[in-house]
């Protein structure tokens, strides 16, 4: 389970250091291979572990080629993978493509969502937390069925 918010600086490589509290678990589950794509909603990146990614994959199979949306779905998602071994250090290559579409410079935050991590410009990242709050406190979140009976 990968949760909270790390500021990492991405090397001159494009590569990211991922933060040693996840390195064991993430060498223990997958051998440290991770797969990295677009995010289709928001301008950043989304990481995952090997089996969740199989998992997402799997989904992405049934749907089908010939339903634009679907293939288009495919299309972003499969094109953009890519897969990688975390090295000894536990740094992962993001490809330029990658670092492009999230327009990631030097300082980054890494985001765990559970089961994968979130990859933002950490000025990007920051306003998309001041947009999210002052949007709750305007009341403008949607209360979705699932949100109707969550509390913390």
């Amino acid at each position: 389970m990968f949760r909270g918010a790390s500021a990492i600086n991405l090397d001159i490589k494009g590569r990211v250091t991922i933060p040693t509290k996840y390195r064991q678990s993430l060498l223990d589950d997958c051998q440290g291979q991770l797969v990295c794509t677009i995010d289709i909603q928001q301008p950043c990146l989304l990481l995952y572990p090997l089996p969740e990614w199989e998992e997402i994959e799997l989904k992405l199979s049934r749907l089908s080629s010939m339903i634009e949306t679907e293939r288009r779905l495919q299309r972003m998602l499969l094109g953009n993978a890519s897969e990688g071994d975390m090295d000894k250090n536990g740094r992962f290559l993001l490809s330029a493509p990658l670092r492009q579409h999230a327009k990631l410079d030097k300082q980054i935050m890494l985001v765990g969502q559970l089961n994968k991590f979130e990859i933002w410009d950490a000025d990007v990242w920051q306003k998309q937390i001041s947009a999210d709050v002052a949007t709750e406190l305007e009341g403008g979140f949607e209360l979705t069925e699932k949100l109707q009976d969550f509390s913390l």
